[in-house]
């Protein structure tokens, strides 16, 4: 299964998180819109049927994406295996 750029997904979690935060009772008609493609999108990116399940299955992408990174991040200055 192809996996969306960690980028792309954190985008889709944040903006779908911040157009549900107010609650669907308060939320303007063209924001549900949205939201509901939003919800649609991370779906089909997870490989998922539900909102909920694609939320989490994109945490867990996001978290493994950040060790990842962390683990083959460059060395720095203060790294005692860098010779000068």
């Amino acid at each position: 299964m192809l996996m969306p750029h960690p980028a792309v997904l954190r985008r889709l979690v944040d903006e779908y998180e911040a157009l549900t935060q107010a609650g669907p009772a308060e939320a303007k008609p063209q924001h549900q819109a949205q939201a509901r493609d939003l919800a649609y999108t991370l779906c089909v990116s997870t490989g998922t049927r539900d909102v909920r399940h694609a939320l989490e299955t994109a945490r867990q992408w996001l978290d493994a994406a950040s060790r990842a990174d962390a683990a083959i991040s460059p060395p720095t200055d203060q790294d005692p295996h860098v010779y000068a």
